[in-house]
């Protein structure tokens, strides 16, 4: 099975995390799942699940049981995903903390996220970032650029509206469905676009 390495970093908005990942673990992947202890924090405030990072139950994370999850320590960059020598499809980092983006995209490594993530831009493998902040500053938008222009997929945390969405999981689907699509995942969580036709209206 390919690899794909699923990063959760201290921002807001890590249920688009858990979600992505709930998806994920239903498809023929290996995933390599890291979670920042910023993102432990914020889990445990927003989802009011604790994990204990040297050993967390995924269960409990996910709502059911599986098998494809590898689990590795954030500060473990003697990890197989460290090198460039294993073999990854892409990695996700969801959400995406402004300052893993910003450390990532000044090639800076000080953890096996923000490692993993440098040996995916160098190897020029996928890369997708999912910001959740707002305002955004001049430093954030720079950091973005630089990203993008090295490849990377820039996926802010945006739910749209045109699926008429009813409830804040419809929202969150509509976020790990663009994620999903981005990565040629074929998936049900939101239809397909089907089109509409325009009706022509004088001006105003």
């Amino acid at each position: 099975m390919e690899n794909i390495i699923v990063g959760i970093t201290g921002a807001s908005g890590v249920i688009y995390g858990q979600r992505f990942l709930q998806i994920l673990c239903r498809k023929d992947y290996n995933i390599h799942l890291l979670i920042s202890d910023a993102a432990a924090l914020v889990i445990q405030h927003e989802l009011g699940i604790t994990l204990d990072l040297s050993r967390p139950d995924l269960t409990k994370f996910l709502g059911y049981t599986t098998d494809n999850v590898i689990y590795h320590s954030n500060s473990d960059i003697g990890a197989t995903i460290a090198s460039s020598r294993y073999p990854v499809r892409a990695m996700v980092i969801v959400p995406c903390s402004m300052n893993t983006l910003c450390t990532v995209a000044h090639g800076i490594s000080n953890n096996l996220i923000q490692r993993a993530a440098s040996v995916t831009i160098k190897e020029g493998r996928k890369l997708v970032v999912v910001p959740r902040e707002t305002p955004l500053s001049s430093i954030h938008l720079d950091a973005m650029l630089r990203l993008s222009s090295l490849g990377a997929c820039i996926l802010p945390a945006m739910p749209g509206f045109y699926h008429n969405p009813k409830t804040i999981d419809d929202q969150v689907n509509f976020v790990a469905a663009r994620i999903l699509d981005v990565m040629g995942i074929i998936h049900t969580l939101i239809p397909e676009w089907q089109g509409e036709e325009c009706i022509n209206t004088p001006d105003a």
